[in-house]
């Protein structure tokens, strides 16, 4: 199966990123649409100053109202996004910073977000781990039990 497809439909991709992450963003987004990728972007679109919970929203509201199947996140270090998108019930958002634990947040956490650090990662590393993101698939098995306590209530 051609991994850009999901159940025969292409994969949509929400790209969302404060002033940090913007440039990095727009090279990520016209790499996914070069990929074959549906892409969104949700902001922002300028170096002005902003506050990177408002894109985390964006893009974690549309995944949980299912108009995207993957959310990726950018700030300078990554962390504010993680952070800001894992408050969002049923959105499961990992800081990656390497193609191995890119890989490992899909296959062991079910990670549905991408949070990725502009100020400490290149262009063609993070392209590398935005196809591996989307190509690896969960486990499940041992690691169902573990993801599924994620979604306890907060206490």
């Amino acid at each position: 199966m051609d991994y850009r497809k999901r159940e025969e439909k292409l994969i949509k991709i929400g790209f969302g990123s404060d002033h940090g992450g913007v440039k990095l963003k727009s090279e990520l987004i016209r790499f996914a649409s070069e990929s074959g990728f549906q892409t969104e972007d949700y902001g922002t679109y300028t170096t002005d100053s902003v506050d990177y919970p408002d894109f985390a929203e964006k893009v974690c509201v549309s995944l949980i109202n299912k108009e995207i199947d993957f959310g990726l996140l950018i700030c300078r270090t990554g962390i504010g996004m993680s952070m800001a998108a894992n408050k969002y019930k049923g959105v499961r958002a990992a800081l990656c910073y390497n193609l191995e634990v890119t890989k490992l947040t899909r296959q062991h956490n079910d990670a549905n977000v991408i949070c990725l650090p502009a100020d400490f990662i290149q262009i063609d590393m993070a392209k590398e781990m935005l196809k591996s993101f989307v190509e690896s698939k969960f486990e499940a098995g041992r690691h169902q039990k573990r993801v599924k306590k994620i979604h306890k209530p907060e206490v």
